[in-house]
């Protein structure tokens, strides 16, 4: 049974820096658009090195799943964009890795990107599932 699209702003998230929902809804899965590692706080600042960005964008993403009353653990898809490819990847890994329980890892890609708004190393967008 298909049901019309849910489109979400959460309240606490980071501000949309050009037209788009925080996330979308449908049948049951909820895509989160990409998030970068600023803060609400600080829109457009970013911390020092990979390992720092990735825990940011983590916690936005975290952020957008909560205001949804998921938690990463109902992730099933995640996308990576690294611009540093070979230099960052293994650090963002270590970091990553904290995040998910070894039995529980969502699908994955990791792409290499030539930039990203705000000068950002990472972005990461996800697909999570409705339990």
């Amino acid at each position: 049974m298909s049901t019309e699209p849910l489109f979400h702003m959460i309240a606490g998230a980071t501000r949309p820096v050009a037209p788009f929902s925080h996330a979308v809804e449908t049948d049951g899965f909820v895509f989160l658009t990409g998030q970068m590692p600023d803060s609400p706080e600080t829109p457009g600042v970013l911390p020092d090195g990979i390992e720092a960005q990735t825990r940011n964008t983590m916690t936005n993403l975290a952020t957008i799943l909560a205001g949804l009353g998921l938690g990463l653990e109902h992730v099933v898809q995640v996308r990576i964009y690294l611009t540093e490819f070979k230099r960052d990847y293994a650090a963002m890994n270590a970091v990553y890795r904290t995040y998910f329980p070894a039995d529980r890892l969502p699908a994955r890609t990791c792409i290499g990107t030539t930039g990203l708004a705000y000068d950002a190393l990472i972005e990461i967008d996800m697909v999570a599932r409705r339990p």
